[in-house]
Parts: C-alpha cells; structure tokens; sequence
C-alpha cells in the first residue's frame, strides 16, 4: 500500500479542483444539466478500440443492452458481473471501458457490463428488477465458484442490493463480491460528510441527495433497495471494499466494515490514503496497485476466513 500520494495521483487531483469538476455534484442545476449529456445518444457503446483487441457481444435484458468483453483467447472461467457508477444517473464513462480491457488483461476473465436503466425516467425498482434479470440471464450457466459481482459507487450499492437478493432467494452467492468506493446510504446525513465534501475533489453532498432522490422513487431513502448498508448483510459471500480518504463516499464503506464485523461477515477492507472517489479508474500508480489486488481477487479460488481484515495504511 502507499504510504504517499504519487506525484501523477497529486497531478490528476489538482486538474480536478482546476477544471471545477466537482460542480456537476455541488450544484443541484448543474448536475440536472449533465443527466441530459451523459445519457445521450450512443453514450453507453463501447469504443471501437476495444472492439478490435476483445471479444465482445451484446444481448439485451429487459429490452437493455448488456455488453460481454472476453480474451480472444478466454484463459479463465471466472465471470466477473459489472455495475458501472454515475449516481444512478449518469452514463459508463470511457474509463471504465479501459478499467475493463485492464482487468481483462490481467485475469483472463470475462466481464459482463449491463447498461441499466437510469433515473430520473426509471426509478429503482426498474432498476433492481433489471440487474436481477441480467444476473439470472448472463450467468446463469457459468458455476457459482466462478462468478463475481463487482460495481463502483452507485453500482457497488447494486452489486450489494444483488447479493443480499440471492441471500433472500436462497441461492448461491457468487464467489466474490467487489465493492469500489460504493454509495450505500441515499440518504447523507452521516456527520462526519461536511469534512469530507471540504476535500473531496469530485463527489458533493447536494449533488448525490438529488440523484438519491431521483432514484428512489416512492421508496423510502433507508430502504435497503436503495440504501442497502440498511440491509441485513447476512450470509454473504467474500467481500472486498476499495475506498479513498478523499472521497464523501468513506463514511459508507466504514460503516460497512464495522457492520460486516459486528454479524460475522468477512470483508477485506482497502482504504488508499489521499485517493479520490473512484480512483482506480485511472491511469495513477495507485489505481495500477488497485486494479493488481482486485486481479487477485477475481482470480483466487481459496476459502475466505469470515473475519473482517484491512490491507496496512
């Protein structure tokens, strides 16, 4: 683990305050305006690029595009489940497509990335209904040992939302479960937020409590279908949280960590000094140092002791 923020990651964090990126999240009208950008026209399509270096196929769910990226030459059974992040309301950005072809590259996997439906036009239950279905649909074949369900953000709170359905279901949980930097609390009144905005580079308070809004629907902000860290977290599988200090999203993966130990529920826990929200999407080494643990999660077939466990600071 780093003991100090690479100068690319200090770089990459002073181009965020410079270029005001965090405004989309501090200024509710602003962040109206972006939802009408990002879910344009042909936002959700792979690049071309990654057409050429990987296998991919697309199968609709729900009438929804869901996207399959493989070697060319597969060399590994695991299949990893992806949930994109963007508040509930933003596209897949290009990132994570090259976040993807990375993680591909390292392990040989084979991910499978639903484009799901947004709000404000879809509420949640669209939603969850829809990620059930592609879990059901796109997996389905593949053993359980195999499958893995991973999400950053809003999607790291669907990759929970889905776990804690199979629990329900009594179905078998998938081999591991990715939580990177994840949104599991609509509701943002933890108090230790207020600091946490002050650094954060990106993400804001206003911002997500609209999104939250606009998602939820009818449903009550600490139901777990849109606040799963109100959900029982009980009989999961592995677990596994990538969180930065910089990031308003921190307080959500704490509580996370201290609620797993408290029902027995084992979770690796990797907090990243001085990193930002979703930082493992870029081109930074401590987004390379990242990406390599979460290889080794995708990739490992050995029994997880239920315990909770924290990589060294």
């Amino acid at each position: 683990m780093f003991r100090g923020t690479s100068l690319r990651a200090r770089l990459f964090i002073a181009r965020l305050w410079l270029t005001r990126a965090k405004k989309t999240y501090a200024d509710v009208g602003a962040l109206h305006r972006s939802i009408e950008q990002s879910q344009g026209p042909g936002a959700a399509q792979p690049p071309a690029t990654l057409w050429r270096r990987l296998s991919v196929r697309c199968r609709e769910v729900d009438g929804r595009p869901c996207y399959t990226l493989a070697p060319k030459a597969p060399t590994s059974s695991k299949h990893v489940l992806y949930f994109h992040g963007g508040a509930y309301v933003h596209q897949i950005q290009k990132d994570h497509w090259s976040f993807f072809e990375r993680l591909i590259e390292r392990t040989g996997c084979t991910v499978t990335v639903p484009i799901y439906p947004l709000a404000p036009d879809h509420k949640s239950d669209e939603t969850v209904r829809m990620i059930k279905d592609a879990y059901n649909e796109l997996l389905g074949d593949t053993d359980p040992g195999d499958r893995v369900i991973m999400g950053d953000s809003a999607g790291g709170a669907l990759a929970l939302v889905l776990s804690e359905a199979l629990e329900e279901a009594h179905e078998p949980q998938p081999k591991e479960l990715v939580l990177i930097c994840p949104w599991l609390d609509i509701t943002m009144t933890d108090p230790a937020l207020p600091e946490l905005d002050r650094i954060d580079p990106y993400l804001a308070v206003a911002g997500l409590r609209e999104a939250g809004r606009l998602y939820a629907g009818d449903l009550d902000k600490r139901d777990p279908l849109v606040s799963p860290l109100f959900g029982p977290l009980s009989n999961l599988g592995r677990v596994s949280v990538f969180v930065g200090t910089r990031d308003v999203l921190l307080v959500d993966a704490r509580r996370l960590r201290d609620r797993a130990r408290d029902v027995g529920v084992g979770l690796e826990y990797h907090e990243y000094p001085g990193m930002f929200h979703a930082w493992l999407l870029a081109d930074i080494p401590e987004g390379h140092d990242a990406l390599k643990r979460i290889a080794t999660v995708v990739g490992r077939v050995r029994e997880f002791p239920h315990e909770t466990r924290e990589s060294p600071a």
